[in-house]
């Protein structure tokens, strides 16, 4: 069993009015959130708000598929029942956002994007909307452990376009998916064993945005508690057009 590290810290940036992100982590619990919420009136920040809330206390419900895995059950049935919680705590966070818009028409179209880290023993588990990230650090090297769910992305994917038009692409903040836009989303989930020494990054746009992949082992490297300060400082020395936000947690 592995003992983890956590930090989180958000920013307004240098563009923004208000800060739309929300974040949440618990050691105890090992689990891991970050939102990036969207929509006009402050509703961005009721969405995200409500989606960390949500996928928190579902999760916290369902402990004992996440403690089975921990303990070492990797049977079919305890690694499907474990990513289940991850999955339908999203869910349930997408038909929460979608309710309360659908009673408020100021908030008609809010929505938020959603990452979730939960590590279980010596197991990790990740659940992902929209565009903010999950990225492991591993032995000198970051690699992502989510996909975008913007058109850009799947442009990219589908070979419509180079990275390099994708950079410069007036599409590239468009979301195809979204927690709370409907309310039912697709969600991505992905299962993985963890390793001690292991770093884990979750961070809206307003960060990935502005950092390179190459840079995470190095920052990661100092720790949770400074990693979060040095990487909102680097989005905002170079720019800060968005909010900012990111959890670190290390393995140890």
């Amino acid at each position: 069993m592995f003992q983890r590290f956590g930090a989180g810290l958000t920013d307004i940036g240098r563009r923004r009015q208000v800060n739309e992100d929300a974040f949440f982590f618990d050691d105890a619990l090992g689990l891991y959130v970050v939102a990036d919420g969207m929509g006009g009136h402050a509703a961005g920040e009721i969405a995200s708000a409500e989606a960390v809330d949500t996928v928190h206390g579902m999760v916290r419900r369902g402990t004992s598929a996440l403690e089975r895995l921990a303990a070492g059950d990797t049977s079919e049935d305890a690694v499907r029942q474990a990513i289940r919680v991850l999955e339908s705590a999203v869910q349930a966070a997408t038909y929460m956002v979608f309710g309360i818009a659908q009673h408020d028409p100021d908030r008609q179209g809010m929505g938020t994007t959603l990452s979730a880290l939960a590590i279980c023993g010596r197991f990790g588990i990740t659940a992902q909307v929209g565009d903010s990230r999950v990225y492991m650090v591993r032995d000198g090297k970051a690699s992502p452990l989510t996909e975008d769910h913007t058109l850009v992305a799947w442009q990219l994917k589908q070979g419509i376009i180079t990275e390099e038009e994708a950079a410069v692409s007036p599409h590239r903040n468009v979301i195809t998916r979204a927690v709370g836009s409907r309310d039912y989303v697709q969600v991505d989930t992905r299962f993985f064993e963890c390793k001690s020494g292991d770093s884990y990054l979750l961070c809206s746009d307003g960060l990935h945005g502005y950092v390179k992949d190459e840079e995470l082992p190095r920052i990661l490297g100092l720790g949770p508690e400074v990693a979060t300060q040095r990487l909102v400082e680097m989005a905002n020395e170079r720019g800060g057009r968005d909010n900012i936000t990111a959890v670190v947690v290390s393995l140890r």
